[in-house]
């Protein structure tokens, strides 16, 4: 239980610093041909965009309904 408390503030605090900064990443990954040709803010708004969902991700394991989504989201393939 702690760990995954843990684990999901870790992914929280990536997260935030991934949108609050997203020189970070860009710095450390790079510039993504993906973002720079199809979406209209770049690599910024990318990495911002993978932040939210970072934290998103780690709020669902903190409240320990990671499972939950994941089944919700695959649920179409198990019908």
């Amino acid at each position: 239980m702690i760990g995954r408390i843990i684990i999901g503030l870790i992914l929280c605090g990536v997260g935030f610093i991934c949108v609050r900064k997203p020189e970070w990443p860009l710095d450390l990954v790079g510039y993504s041909g993906f973002a720079e040709k199809w979406l209209g803010g770049g690599s910024r708004s990318f990495y911002q965009v993978i932040g939210v969902i970072i934290i998103l991700l780690g709020f669902l394991a903190i409240t320990n309904l990671h499972g939950n989504f994941i089944n919700w989201m695959l649920d179409f393939i198990y019908n």
